[in-house]
């Protein structure tokens, strides 16, 4: 048996990386080597890991090699040139960019859900890791499925986090400037401002009119649960939030069902934490998911104007559970068949 893990961590000083960073901490396994990677205005710059500090290194064309597993949370396009390199040398790429997620013969994982969709764990491999509002949204969804899933529609209100550390400091930043009578900051990411305001709109427009995070989670959806013909729309929102994200989530089964169906599922399942209504406290809030792994439901109740169809609200943690847990999540079940 293998005695320690050799790991990097690729978008080390982003938002998601220092969240991976955390949580390698906090797991029981034994972690030999650390790579961390970031850009070239990085280096110079050390992480604190199990108290030892590592130096940040950039990205080169043999920096993986002796590596057992790389997280990825740098985006799109260096996932697709780098993610191919980390496991032609050896490694598992845990890929937390969109780039490879609709790939035929990667696998799209939720791990309570379908982890057996990577046919061998200790085989180097790309492994993706869902969209944040996906993962939330498929683990309600697969407390549902055999009920007889038929449609699904969500409309999202996403934190800025969603946008990376410059996502808060526009939101912060124009917040101020607002409350102190000032013209709001030009943004990184937010142009026109987020603050006090909704912006229907997250990711670029196809020539439809879908934003590409709509499209992520129509199409990622069906993927995880290995329901192709499984009807969703989605709307997108970003709304001036630091983080966690919430959805109102419509969900039409194929045959009649009871609210007291419903209810007992997403009350028995293991990662949701169901909220069945009292005077006292009526929904979840962003504040209270941060740091959790399950997706929090509330306000579940039967729609009275469409056949065999139910309304809930769901909560999240973006970054934790909608990236970076995850990743830690499938990461972790990886480590088990590594090392043994």
């Amino acid at each position: 048996m293998k005695k320690q893990l050799a790991v990097g961590i690729v978008g080390a000083t982003g938002l998601v990386g220092e969240t991976f960073c955390k949580l390698l901490e906090d797991t029981n396994f034994q972690i030999g080597e650390l790579r961390p990677f970031a850009s070239e205005r990085s280096l110079g710059q050390k992480i604190t890991f199990r108290g030892q500090p590592y130096p940040i290194q950039v990205l080169k064309e043999d920096g993986f090699k002796g590596l057992d597993v790389v997280f990825f949370s740098s985006g799109d396009e260096i996932s697709h040139e780098w993610a191919p390199k980390a496991v032609e040398q050896g490694a598992i790429a845990i890929d937390n960019s969109a780039a490879f997620r609709m790939k035929e013969g990667v696998p799209l994982v939720v791990p309570e859900i379908n982890f057996d969709h990577i046919e061998n764990a200790k085989a180097p491999q790309i492994i993706a890791n869902p969209n944040c509002s996906t993962i939330q949204l498929v683990m309600v969804l697969n407390a549902l499925k055999d009920l007889g899933l038929h449609d699904v529609r969500v409309a999202s209100y996403q934190s800025v986090s969603g946008a990376g550390k410059e996502g808060i400091e526009d939101l912060l930043g124009q917040t101020q400037d607002i409350l102190e009578n000032k013209t709001p900051r030009t943004g990184k990411n937010f142009n026109p401002p987020i603050a006090f305001e909704a912006q229907p709109k997250i990711g670029s427009l196809d020539n439809r009119g879908f934003c590409s995070e709509e499209i992520k989670i129509m199409n990622e959806s069906k993927k995880i649960l290995s329901l192709p013909d499984l009807r969703v729309s989605a709307f997108t929102v970003r709304v001036p939030t630091l983080n966690g994200h919430g959805e109102a989530v419509w969900i039409t089964f194929s045959r009649p069902t009871s609210l007291e169906n419903v209810r007992q599922r997403l009350a028995n399942c293991p990662y949701i934490s169901f909220l069945d209504g009292n005077q006292d406290k009526l929904f979840h809030s962003y504040k209270e998911v941060s740091g959790e792994s399950n997706a929090f439901v509330s306000r579940l109740r039967q729609d009275p104007n469409f056949e065999n169809s139910f309304m809930l609200w769901v909560v999240a943690d973006n970054l934790y559970r909608g990236a970076a847990s995850n990743g830690m999540l499938i990461a972790e079940r990886v480590f088990e068949k590594v090392l043994n």
